[in-house]
């Protein structure tokens, strides 16, 4: 840590008001005109001029037409005036260090606000000269802390108008505050025009570029700062380590790996960390995973990288695995740890292991952590369990949009439009700014729901805002919106008109749209810009087949399956996991291979046959979106109904059960979940390939279009 030199203010008499070469005009922002409440101090500015100060006149001064009264009287009277003048002048330094050091006290307990107006009372003042080292410092510390742009300008204006003398340390301190508040271009040209630079000023650079996302420019100064001084420290390290997994170059990471062996910096806990996640991130899990078995001291950042980097790449066993482990060793845990737990959760559809998770996150003090708290809203949310979200949600503190998106996400995924809707109508009343996320939420709530007029709506209203212009995303929710209402036109209309090239999402949810409604020569129009977009996407094929299938086209669709073979793509046989008391049962069509499987199969014909009563048709035209025209042949031997099986012979009445499957939910299955809620009094969900379904009481979240 850079140690401050001994701070001086420039004596007022010396003031000379040079120009620095690290400074440019442009960068210079003015006060804006204030009401003064004194009349002894008066000022003006415009929008083209700096303000410039005007000198004080005492009025005892001012010469005016006066009686002669003689040379000693007047020369008494004069004799006067001069002492007034001095103990004026004597006093005013003394308030100038008055406000000073009341700045640096408010600074000193983040009074940032505070700090900033009374310095501009400094300013209507005067107060060159007269601002010490310290207090520049201070101010300094509050634009930091309040990333106020126009503070930062004010104070750079002042220091430069008082004839600062600017030290390594000062100047260190201002590229920091430029950094901070994100002044970038201001910054790099302070950093150029340093007459000398220390680490400290290389490594707030550096970190400043990184934390922009300027991954190459950070690491072409990383080797210009080599070059003068091959001296980093470890966090420098860390951070160069930290632009290589931005850029996803592993050949570069393991070159800053083979360096820091080198230098024996790989014991030190951010640079190991740093090569954890950079190696994750570049998809090398085996050589991150050397990097964590080497650790001497494996701390809770080091188990949260790792585990995280498991999840990124989808091994959510192992990292759940090693989050075992972790709690085994010994460490304490902090509120990463859980929310990293509870999405891998969301993902595994594991809701023992989520509880186990919240009540960790309860017992170690971070029930009311944010970002922990907002990854429980999600993972109940995503499994239809709406109440428990709510009540997590409604214990936070504090909350931020990302908390707000997940429940209204969440109300949106599972068909309650309304609740989602309102919530929205609340965040807005509440002050918090929505952003994209939101309106994407809500867009979805409003076509899940059906609500076609609010949907357009609020889409028109992003329209209007020039800071919130849709996006692809926005414009693939309301085809599908359209879609769902029929209206095919009007959803080809809108991808015609959009003001960039359709996306995959686009054409996707036009196709089926048009699988739903049987339009046979739209879906076949959008099939094929999906095929020119993503030629190896198999569900796209797995769609026009089923547009062809419904149409009873079965010429069409053998060109469709002579083509997926032509290309080497294959339907994979449909797969659905299903975890109860901690552990995962897979399940494939007709799978055989479960130790209870007389049981499970018996138990699924009863069930079938109550459905029958209910109601309950088999499909006579195979409209299966990702499974083989043979186990079209076999309905009741589905994946979905045999874990559904063996969940209710498994579990005690009225448990819910969760699924997870990599394909599509078929139409048939779909029409048996729904009467199978209605027949056994459960909730089940169901994540597949398109989205969640959340059955309950005889009807899906996604109102039967998927």
């Amino acid at each position: 840590m850079e140690i401050h030199p001994s701070l001086s203010s420039t004596p007022l008499s010396t003031i000379s008001l040079p120009v620095f070469p690290l400074f440019s005009v442009s960068t210079i922002s003015f006060f804006h005109p204030r009401k003064l409440r004194s009349l002894s101090v008066c000022s003006c500015s415009s929008g083209g001029q700096s303000l410039i100060r005007k000198p004080q006149l005492n009025s005892r001064t001012i010469t005016t037409p006066v009686p002669d009264l003689g040379d000693e009287d007047e020369s008494e009277e004069q004799q006067e005036v001069d002492d007034d003048d001095e103990q004026e002048s004597a006093k005013k330094p003394a308030a100038f260090h008055g406000i000073c050091a009341q700045i640096e006290k408010l600074v000193f307990f983040k009074r940032y606000d505070e700090a900033l107006e009374l310095f501009e009372v400094l300013q209507l003042r005067g107060g060159y000269g007269s601002v010490r080292a310290s207090t520049y410092d201070s101010l300094v510390t509050a634009c930091i802390g309040l990333r106020s742009v126009h503070g930062v300008k004010s104070v750079v204006r002042h220091m430069i108008d008082a004839g600062f003398t600017f030290d390594l340390y000062m100047r260190n301190r201002l590229l920091l505050m430029y950094v901070k508040c994100g002044m970038m271009v201001d910054a790099r040209r302070v950093f150029d025009e340093m007459p000398e630079r220390n680490v400290v000023s290389w490594n707030t650079m550096i970190c400043g570029l990184v934390e922009l996302g300027s991954y190459d420019e950070a690491l072409e100064l990383f080797l210009v700062m080599w070059e003068e001084m091959p001296e980093a420290a470890p966090r420098m390290f860390a951070t160069v380590i930290r632009a290589s997994a931005g850029l996803g170059e592993v050949f570069v990471g393991s070159q800053l790996h083979a360096c820091v062996a080198k230098l024996g910096l790989c014991e030190q806990i951010y640079v190991s960390c740093a090569l954890i996640d950079m190696y994750s991130k570049c998809g090398s899990i085996r050589e991150a995973q050397w990097v964590f078995d080497e650790m001497p001291d494996k701390t809770v950042v080091g188990w949260n990288t790792i585990i995280a980097g498991y999840a990124l790449h989808g091994y959510s066993e192992k990292a759940l695995e090693l989050y075992y482990e972790m709690r085994n060793s010994r460490v304490s845990m902090d509120q990463f740890t859980y929310s990293i737990v509870v999405r891998i959760c969301a993902r595994l559809g594991s809701l023992e292991h989520a509880k186990q998770a919240h009540a960790g996150l309860i017992r170690n003090g971070f029930g009311l952590d944010v970002v922990a708290s907002t990854a429980l809203v999600d993972f109940y949310c995503k499994w239809g369990r709406m109440d428990d979200a709510r009540h997590v949600f409604d214990m936070m503190s504090r909350k931020n949009v990302i908390s707000w998106n997940a429940l209204i996400g969440g109300y949106a995924n599972n068909g309650m439009g309304k609740e989602a809707i309102k919530m929205f109508e609340r965040m807005i009343k509440e002050g918090m700014v929505p952003n994209h996320v939101t309106f994407l939420a809500v867009l979805t709530a409003c076509s899940y729901s059906g609500f076609l007029d609010k949907g357009i709506e609020v889409f028109e209203s992003m329209s209007r805002d020039p800071k919130m212009k849709p996006r692809a995303m926005h414009y693939a929710c309301m085809i599908e919106l359209l879609g769902r209402k029929g209206l095919l036109d009007e959803a080809l209309s809108l991808i015609k008109d959009a003001p960039f090239s359709p996306t995959t999402n686009m054409w996707a949810a036009l196709l089926t749209a048009c699988r739903f409604h049987k339009n046979l020569e739209l879906g076949k129009f959008a099939a094929e810009k999906l095929f020119g977009m993503e030629p190896e996407k198999l569900s796209n094929y797995i769609v026009l087949l089923n547009i062809y299938n419904s149409c009873s086209r079965a010429a069409d669709a053998a060109k469709v399956l002579e083509g997926l073979k032509k290309k080497g793509l294959r339907l994979l046989p449909a797969c659905t996991w299903i975890e109860l008391k901690k552990q995962p049962h897979r399940f494939t069509f007709g799978d055989k291979t479960h130790p209870e499987s007389t049981k499970i199969y018996e138990r699924l014909d009863v069930l079938m046959n109550e459905i029958v009563e209910q109601g309950y048709v088999p499909e006579g035209k195979p409209l299966l979106p990702d499974v083989g025209q043979h186990e079209q042949r076999m309905l009741n031997s589905h994946s979905e109904k045999l874990a559904i099986a063996y969940g209710l012979i498994s579990t005690p009445d009225s448990t819910p059960l969760q699924l997870v499957q990599g394909h599509r939910i078929c139409g048939d299955c779909h029409r048996a979940i729904k009467l199978i809620t209605v027949i056994t009094k459960r909730e089940i969900a169901v994540r597949d390939a398109s989205r969640f379904h959340h059955f309950k009481q005889g009807r899906c979240s996604c109102g039967d279009y998927w």
